[in-house]
């Protein structure tokens, strides 16, 4: 089974930043042949799509984050990141990392991390 392991979340102050990362179980899963993706979940609201990344580096973002995320991979540690800056209380969530993904973001892959919390304080 693919395992998904998210870090890097904790509390910031808006205007602030956090990176968190993405590590797959290398034996049996390469990032490099998957397209990934990043989502969070607010409290009381949907799973909702942040950002992917296709194994060729294309780059897809939602809306609201545009301009102050950036989601990137490093094949050679299997890892993915997703460098938020700008922080706003409202991009508090837990954040999931996702394999799989369709790069628009339409539709999830079948493996995910078990989410870290991010909190924005304003």
């Amino acid at each position: 089974q693919v395992q998904l392991v998210e870090s890097g979340g904790g509390l910031v102050q808006a205007g602030g930043s956090l990176r968190l990362s993405c590590a797959a179980s290398r034996s049996i899963f390469s990032i490099s042949i998957s397209p990934m993706g990043w989502y969070r979940q607010a409290l009381g609201k949907q799973r909702e799509f942040v950002a992917a990344i296709t194994s060729g580096g294309t780059t897809n973002y939602a809306d609201s984050v545009k301009g102050r995320f950036a989601i990137s991979r490093d094949n050679a540690k299997n890892t993915v990141y997703l460098q938020m800056n700008s922080l706003k209380p409202e991009d508090t969530a837990v954040y999931y990392c996702n394999a799989g993904v369709v790069i628009t973001g339409t539709r999830s892959g079948a493996y995910w991390g078990q989410g870290t919390q991010v909190t924005v304080s304003s």
